[in-house]
């Protein structure tokens, strides 16, 4: 898949406008419409976009600084997308971290996105609100897994499977 053009056709699919950029070391993809705008950094590895991320944001905002500064309440709505193409399991869980980083921008940050499903969830933030059904049983629990990523697989056996509630909250408490 062709993360980059596949984020383009999403982020115009939901009303934005978008143009490339080709200035900063990586290729770039800026977006904005009435009340957002952002750019959408591709970097070929985790690796990569861990050790630029920054100092790749810092270059596109200072080169966009003064349309940005007058584009008003939409100032205060400036996302920095980072995706990677591939990355190891420690470096996608780094760069999951950098949406926690709220300096100069807001961000969304993803690795080993394999298909436009797995791009559409991480762009989410920036799309119309949509309703999706069809959720089996299996799907959830996919789904919950997903989102308890950081715990101890062990842990989400059991609060998943068969065990009590008490034994969850201690091996939470303990970490065991």
């Amino acid at each position: 898949m062709d993360i980059s053009s596949q984020a383009e056709i999403l982020l115009r699919d939901a009303a934005y406008d978008t143009w490339s950029w080709s200035g900063a070391q990586v290729p770039v993809i800026g977006f904005e419409n009435e009340t957002i705008a952002g750019f959408v950094y591709f970097f070929p590895t985790g690796e990569m976009l861990l050790k630029n991320w920054f100092e790749v944001q810092r270059m596109v905002l200072d080169r966009h600084a003064l349309a940005l500064r007058s584009a008003g309440a939409k100032a205060w709505n400036i996302y920095s997308i980072c995706l990677a193409d591939v990355a190891t399991l420690e470096e996608q869980r780094a760069i999951e971290r950098i949406d926690e980083d709220f300096s100069l921008t807001r961000k969304i940050a993803r690795a080993n996105i394999p298909s436009v499903d797995d791009l559409r969830t991480a762009l989410l933030p920036l799309l119309p609100i949509q309703s999706r059904t069809g959720f089996g049983t299996a799907h959830y629990e996919e789904l919950l897994r997903a989102r308890l990523k950081e715990l101890a697989p062990a842990v989400v056996d059991a609060f998943i499977g068969p065990a009590a509630s008490s034994d969850v909250a201690h091996m939470l408490e303990t970490g065991k």
